[in-house]
């Protein structure tokens, strides 16, 4: 049976998408949630992590430089410029990643889980080693199986030119240094596509990413099974004109919560884990 961490983004960005994560979790489909802790909702969103969920999923950081950060804040394409450039204010970075840990530790009272990036961009140059050296001064004195693990934004050959682009903007220079400093990481990353389609192109993609899953087994005791990721939503009253995946999430979340998904996921050898002990 194949072991996969099936991983939803965006926790904390509105009440539509935490209501979809929080809902796949309870049914077992989820194993973990990235939240963005700099968000108006985090307060109220952290509040719903109750201990259950806890225990059924890893809740982690989905570190942000583009939608809700303070100290510095960047549309994608200007932020993976300037890291390609070596023009990124490193006092800046520090500080921002800083603020999202400190917001995740106060309302939990824990460690994230895990950390990954929204729209990668833990990856980057100029931001993957200041996140490694602020979370090695945090977490180094911590027993190395309750460190929080790292996500690998790193898909499968063949996957396409956009999962090229997310590999080649730094998950290999990421993955090297994480492991040598002792943390687990994931070293594949599924669930790439374009966002376009209806449910059945969906749950083709999950066909694909099924037979994906069974060709990569962790190779050590550093790395975890792959993560897939995910983007799910509940129908709100209003879209929201500004989220571009907006249909994409209400179709996410309707093939996964249906009846038949677990089913399948089942009779496919799959088997949603955590990442954490």
């Amino acid at each position: 049976m194949a072991k996969v961490i099936i991983c939803a983004d965006d926790y904390a960005q509105s009440a539509a998408i935490d209501a979809a994560i929080l809902d796949l979790i309870e049914r077992g489909v989820l194993t973990a949630t990235s939240c963005m802790t700099l968000s108006p909702a985090w307060p109220q969103s952290a509040a719903q992590l109750s201990p259950d969920i806890r225990a059924r999923a890893d809740i982690g950081l989905h570190l942000d430089f583009t939608q809700f950060s303070q100290s510095m804040r960047l549309s994608h394409p200007a932020l993976v410029l300037r890291s390609l450039f070596g023009l990124l204010d490193q006092r800046a970075i520090r500080d921002n990643i800083r603020q999202q840990l400190d917001a995740f530790e106060q309302a939990l009272g824990t460690p994230p889980d895990y950390v990954d990036g929204h729209l990668h961009v833990h990856q980057l140059a100029g931001i993957r080693d200041l996140l490694l050296a602020e979370m090695q001064q945090r977490y180094a004195n911590l027993p190395a199986p309750q460190r929080p693990w790292l996500r690998i934004s790193s898909p499968p050959e063949h996957s396409g030119f956009k999962a090229r682009v997310i590999h080649w903007l730094g998950a290999s220079a990421l993955q090297t240094k994480a492991q040598q400093l002792g943390f687990r990481v994931s070293p594949r990353l599924l669930g790439v596509y374009d966002f376009q389609g209806d449910a059945a192109a969906y749950q083709a993609h999950w066909l694909h990413w099924s037979r994906q899953l069974k060709q990569h087994a962790s190779a050590s005791a550093h790395t975890l099974p792959p993560v897939l990721m995910c983007h799910p939503a509940m129908p709100a009253e209003a879209v929201d004109e500004g989220d571009p995946i907006a249909r994409a999430r209400v179709i996410e979340w309707q093939v996964m919560q249906s009846a038949d998904f677990l089913t399948w996921l089942a009779k496919a050898d799959i088997q949603p884990v955590k990442g954490s002990h």
